[in-house]
């Protein structure tokens, strides 16, 4: 570890007085959790050197017989923490093993992230991918639910309520503008570079911020950054917010559409004037990877029982394994505003913020460079380009769908999984037990009588 990136983080504790190390990770499927420590003298060399142990099984790493792991602060993750009380330095970590060699735990998803770019370099020549993601939210006044053997519900309380119209309503109408504006200050404090917000279409308090572009590892640690900001200034101000991909019905529901290109020594490397989107073969190829894909990658991209509530066929949402300019109903969108080369990209819109992300990401570049490798030709597939309706009669019968529930991306996870191991960045036991997790929640929620089935089925 070079010793100019401990010092520096040293020379942090020491000007900012820190009393507390907060070691960061996040489980299998996403949710974050830390670890805290007292300030001592050396403190950061010994972490450096041993790290911290802790209960993998817990995290849905490992079985109980043998669930011992290490937790290693990333340096170049170091910032300050503004919603604790003490001086606070926290930083991501990286999961190795208690072999005495800190191995790299395999399942790790920021080992994963980390990994896919060299592979990305060897097959397609390009030197890094760019990520902008878009979060979608909403904002609620207050929120109650249950779930028992004899109690199902939820209640949501919303203080606006529009009536259409709501896409980029003007305060005094759009009343969480100052909300959005403070969340802003915080993602600039965490290193977070955004590009807008704004009111969404929900009519009930949906809100959106997007981002600039970072690196594959820099924006999956900003997607978890982004939430661990978002529920920490709703808490401060006694709100309740939910990234959850369909929290009401009838309502609009919650994306994390993710923006996306490649760089080739510095140079975009998508961009070719004159052509479809003004996107060259490379970028078609990624294109034809990523749709061929999508129904598997869902399994990452969707990963919930309630992502197949938003992604409803006839609707904005992204659900048609085609591309256009665009065209929001397609899983890929190619901005028409676009006008600088640099910026010459591509919108993967199906995503949404229960996935975890070093996971999505990783898995969709896997996509990506599985098209480029075998020349997936996203025309010649019967992907596109389509600029028109998709449900239109001439279109509809032509194309594929998404999967319609999480059942069927698991099924088509487990049916086409290949590219995902390519440089052995996926293992079959992180695939098996990601399939695993998963299809547990299809069975919780399966079996859980409904509240709606109460007002369809009772007096039956």
């Amino acid at each position: 570890m070079p010793d100019t990136k401990l010092q520096k983080v040293n020379n942090l504790i020491k000007r900012h007085k820190i009393e507390i190390i907060d070691l960061k990770c996040i489980d299998l499927t996403g949710r974050l959790h830390h670890i805290s420590l007292p300030v001592k003298e050396g403190i950061m060399k010994k972490l450096i050197d041993e790290g911290v142990g802790f209960d993998g099984s817990s995290y849905g790493f490992k079985k109980v017989e043998n669930s011992d792991m290490i937790l290693l602060p990333d340096l170049e993750s170091a910032v300050l923490d503004p919603f604790r009380e003490a001086p606070t330095l926290s930083f991501y970590t990286h999961i190795v093993l208690t072999d005495g060699k800190h191995s790299p735990f395999a399942q790790d998803g920021r080992f994963l992230a980390k990994k896919v770019n060299s592979l990305l370099k060897e097959k397609t020549g390009a030197t890094h991918s760019w990520w902008g993601p878009e979060f979608e939210f909403y904002i609620f006044s207050n929120v109650e639910y249950d779930t028992r053997t004899s109690t199902s519900f939820y209640k949501v309380d919303h203080d606006e309520e529009f009536y259409k119209r709501a896409y980029h309503a003007v305060n005094p109408f759009d009343i969480y503008d100052d909300f959005r504006d403070e969340a802003c200050r915080y993602f600039k404090m965490f290193g977070i570079d955004v590009k807008y917000h704004h009111h969404e279409v929900g009519e009930r308090g949906q809100q959106e911020i997007e981002t600039y572009f970072s690196e594959l590892l820099k924006t999956a640690d900003n997607i978890i950054t982004a939430k661990y900001i978002l529920y920490n200034l709703a808490q401060e101000r006694d709100l309740f917010i939910t990234l959850m991909p369909k929290p009401m019905y009838q309502q609009a529901g919650n994306g994390m559409h993710l923006h996306m290109f490649l760089t080739k020594n510095g140079k975009n490397a998508f961009y070719k004037k004159g052509e479809y989107g003004n996107i060259n073969e490379l970028g078609r190829y990624f294109i034809g990877g990523l749709l061929k894909h999508g129904p598997a990658l869902s399994a990452f991209t969707n990963p919930s029982t309630n992502s197949y509530k938003r992604l409803v066929p006839g609707y904005e949402a992204p659900v048609a394994m085609t591309y256009g300019q665009g065209n929001r109903a397609s899983a890929i969108r190619i901005p028409k505003y676009i006008s600088n080369p640099d910026e010459t990209r591509f919108e993967y819109r199906p995503p949404d913020a229960t996935a975890n992300p070093y996971l999505c990401l990783t898995a969709m570049l896997l996509a990506g460079i599985d098209g480029v490798v075998n020349k997936i030709d996203p025309v010649k597939e019967g992907f596109g380009p389509f600029d028109k309706n998709i449900f239109s009669e001439e279109i509809v019968d032509k194309i594929h769908f998404l999967p319609r529930n999480l059942t069927e991306a698991l099924d088509a996870l487990e049916a086409d999984n290949d590219f995902l191991k390519r440089g052995d960045i996926f293992t079959d036991e992180l695939l098996q037990q990601w399939v695993n997790v998963k299809s547990e929640e299809v069975k919780a929620i399966g079996t859980m009588p409904h509240p709606f089935e109460y007002k369809m089925y009772f007096t039956l």
